[in-house]
């Protein structure tokens, strides 16, 4: 792929209007392509038409425009929901090809940030950078008690990029929202506002550090897993510390190191740690892919890079844990009614069709042992964005996460049986999850619930019994008495007299052509020409306002049942 290498932070990418010009022709162009307009999921399945565009050009294109379309491109490679398959399969392969910052340059930012100088800091720093992206720079150094280390660098002006970016999106999305289907499907504002959310925690290195740590706590069970761990001493908002991660790709691993050392318990280990991580832990990195893992010289599997980590609140991880055995066991109805009861029903749900084409999917997936967890996951969610579902962005990102995993295995150990690794390992979570449900502290707390229920349950009780036996029983019907229920008759009044207003007026100018004044515009009376075109141009703007605005109403919906 031939990309011209951006500096972040030039003029030409962050002026105004031109910054504005540039992402709004990158819409224009993509836009019959079903990555921002919107997917016809139903002819592609039928006649398997390609996308309108070239996804390759696409990543292109996104990768000119900066480190915001980098960042965007990869989280967009979780949703498809809102790209078609070749273009999430083109994203998911996106590189930055950045040029390097000066040394000078990340020497002053070390400096700036850890209050003291390069020399003193360390006993040498390569002036080299290990790796190069579009937030940041990576070298390689040595402390002065002779520990390796990598310096992760965030690079000058990024943030502020960032966040010019992202309003200008912000922008873009909420007019989406409002004027087509996939916007009111998908709710593009408040995708984005997760991803600036996700994005700014990013640019913050004490939170990478945080969860290194974390995870390397989570991890230690699994012995083969490695985590490098921050020196905290030597990490800022803008610089990491970390322990140097050597070793090689799991992608280039040679064929003699596999004679030598078998990759099949690195492979096991791997997914195991991460599906505890996920559904004990409740914290997903969706991003684990071969840049990210080093096959250690003493045999173990590093992992790092971990500032895009999602964090998944303890019912929805049950319902996804719920979702996965039931998917394993082939129980299509259950895994369609625990994906609606995290998701919210739009206006135009079609129950049956959902219903159908889940219950055939996980058919086909208990019936064929190759068929990957991470692609079941994904292919949920297309189908429910197509029957009128919006799912959680969680469920993508374990679909994602789960393809990822089973990528990096296929590397590897290309004939280990991932599928049985990941039944075995929920099995091991769910009893893990009953035995702590057992303890002491769970059983004292459930007590003392039924305890309360047992001694309010029968006040209660006789409250309602005295208001039924009274006749003060009332119900409260939630939104007559809302503001936007006035709103809306304030604005069916307001054109109502707009309207007689605008016929008097074209019926006072009708009466007053006959009459001369004197004056005259066009060879009309002046006052009548007046007030026919002040009828004329209030007659349009409420014509006009009928036509843009009264198809905007919002559509109805109905979150699943809890």
């Amino acid at each position: 792929m031939n990309t011209t290498p951006v500096v972040p932070g030039s003029p030409s990418l962050v002026k105004g209007m031109n910054r504005r010009s540039q992402i709004l022709r990158l819409l224009l162009r993509y836009r019959n392509s079903g990555v921002f307009s919107g997917m016809n999921l139903d002819a592609r399945a039928v006649h398997d038409v390609p996308p309108d565009g070239n996804p390759e050009q696409f990543v292109t294109d996104l990768e000119s425009l900066g480190p915001t379309f980098v960042k965007l491109g990869q989280m967009l490679s979780t949703r498809p929901d809102m790209v078609p398959v070749e273009f999430a399969t083109a994203l998911e392969r996106m590189q930055e090809n950045v040029a390097p910052i000066p040394v000078e340059r990340v020497a002053a930012i070390i400096e700036q940030e850890l209050g003291a100088s390069v020399s003193k800091l360390f006993a040498s720093f390569d002036p080299v950078p290990l790796g190069c992206a579009s937030i940041a720079q990576v070298h390689r150094a040595e402390l002065h008690d002779g520990r390796q280390v990598a310096v992760k660098v965030q690079k000058p002006e990024v943030a502020a990029q960032l966040r010019s970016d992202l309003e200008v999106l912000r922008s873009f999305a909420l007019a989406a929202d409002h004027l087509t289907q996939v916007g009111r499907r998908v709710r593009l504002r408040d995708w984005l506002n997760e991803f600036a959310k996700t994005l700014m925690q990013e640019l913050d290195y004490q939170a990478e550090a945080e969860n290194l740590q974390r995870f390397g706590q989570h991890l230690k069970p699994f012995k083969p897993l490695w985590m490098p761990q921050p020196i905290w001493d030597y990490c800022s908002h803008r610089v990491l510390t970390m322990e140097l991660a050597q070793g090689v790709r799991v992608d280039m691993i040679p064929d003699v190191r596999r004679t030598e050392q078998p990759m099949a318990p690195l492979a096991a280990a791997l997914i195991r740690g991460y599906v505890d991580q996920i559904f004990v832990h409740g914290e997903i990195h969706a991003d684990p892919h071969p840049g990210n893992l080093r096959v250690t010289p003493d045999g173990r599997l590093a992992i790092f890079d971990l500032g895009m980590v999602a964090h998944m609140p303890p019912r929805l991880r049950e319902r996804l844990l719920k979702l996965l055995f039931a998917a394993v066991d082939g129980r299509g109805e259950e895994v369609a009614d625990e994906i609606i009861g995290i998701s919210t029903r739009l206006e135009y749900f079609d129950e049956e069709r959902y219903l159908r084409e889940t219950g055939q999917v996980i058919a086909r997936y208990a019936a064929n042992s190759s068929f990957s967890e991470g692609r079941v996951v994904l292919d949920l969610v297309r189908i429910a964005t197509a029957s009128g579902l919006r799912t959680p962005p969680e469920l993508s990102l374990l679909g994602k996460a789960l393809l990822n995993l089973e990528t990096v295995c296929r590397l590897l150990s290309p004939d280990l049986d991932t599928r049985r690794i990941v039944e075995k390992q929920l099995q091991h979570v769910m009893r893990a999850r009953l035995k702590k449900s057992l303890s002491k502290a769970n059983l004292a707390s459930e007590a003392m619930e039924i305890q309360q229920l047992l001694r309010d349950g029968p006040r209660k009780m006789t409250d309602i019994l005295a208001l039924l036996a009274e006749n003060r029983l009332q119900m409260k019907v939630t939104g007559l008495e809302e503001s936007r229920l006035m709103e809306n008759l304030q604005k069916i009044a307001n054109r109502v007299s707009a309207g007689i207003v605008t016929a008097a007026l074209i019926l006072a100018a009708a009466m007053m052509m006959k009459v001369d004044t004197g004056w005259h515009l066009f060879g009309y009376p002046a006052i009548a020409f007046t007030l026919m075109l002040i009828g004329v141009f209030l007659g349009l703007g409420i014509i006009l306002s009928a036509l843009i605005f009264d198809r905007r109403a919002r559509s109805k919906e109905e979150r699943g049942h809890r």
